[in-house]
């Protein structure tokens, strides 16, 4: 009877074990996710000026705090600042140079990171970045940002 006990543990616990990820799998699955959702931010509704896809990605009540300008509270300013951005001359376009990811339990992931901003291709600043991702359902969004540490790049003379 122990030995059918055994067995039947043995047989019923390994397809539940092969069924769930490892929390290293997990994490580096989040990571990705994460990447692949800054990567539509910045690569595509940004730098491409996608203000749709944008639409999607930044959360009803996103804030969004930067040392320069302060506390925005509205979904609606940062849609009107990217087609601002947009409709100028010069092409504004940023490059992600390092990011670390974490989970914040059930809620989404947290991601730090410095990135740096072009006009017309050549490197003007750089700047740190904090963003709070939400999980919803099979969707991320864009909960809260702070930018802050901009920082003009020195030319060479």
């Amino acid at each position: 009877m122990k030995n059918l006990l055994v067995l039947f543990m043995l047989f019923f616990g390994i397809p539940v074990m092969a069924q769930t990820k490892s929390a290293p799998e997990k994490m580096a699955s989040l990571k990705a996710e994460i990447i692949k959702m800054d990567s539509l931010l910045f690569s595509v509704a940004f730098n491409q000026c996608d203000v749709e896809l944008f639409k999607k990605i930044i959360a009803d009540d996103v804030e969004f705090y930067d040392d320069r300008s302060g506390l925005s509270k509205s979904k609606e300013l940062e849609i009107k600042s990217l087609m601002e951005k947009c409709a100028r001359p010069e092409k504004l376009t940023r490059q992600l140079n390092s990011c670390t990811i974490d989970k914040l339990g059930d809620f989404g992931a947290v991601q730090l990171g410095e990135h740096t901003f072009f006009v017309n291709g050549v490197p003007e600043g750089t700047g740190k970045f904090i963003h709070i991702w939400e999980r919803q359902g099979n969707e991320w969004k864009l909960k809260r940002i702070v930018s802050y540490e901009h920082r003009p790049i020195k030319k060479k003379l």
